[in-house]
């Protein structure tokens, strides 16, 4: 199963703009921004990533609600995490 997980864009990658970190949950990765080019999210606001990529821009109470969310449908949520995990950028 795949979720929709929200993160908070730490910086824009230099060289690619297309490319932000991002911060899931404690979680460092890039993440391809490419998707909101129209409106391109800029470091302390919260996207909605799935598979690598943004596919939209969230405010941070509508982050926290899907978190919480997340959080309580369990093992699902817990995969997902330890995914992006297998991934991680310092």
């Amino acid at each position: 199963m795949c979720l929709g997980i929200p993160g908070e864009v730490i910086e824009i990658h230099p060289d690619q703009p297309d490319l932000a970190k991002v911060d899931v949950s404690g979680v460092k990765r890039l993440v391809n921004i490419g998707l909101l080019s129209d409106d391109p999210p800029k470091p302390g606001e919260w996207v909605l990533i799935h598979v690598g990529f943004a596919l939209s821009k969230i405010d941070e109470a509508e982050a926290a609600a899907a978190l919480s969310f997340l959080e309580g449908i369990g093992q699902a949520y817990e995969d997902e995490i330890a995914a992006l995990r297998s991934s991680v950028i310092d």
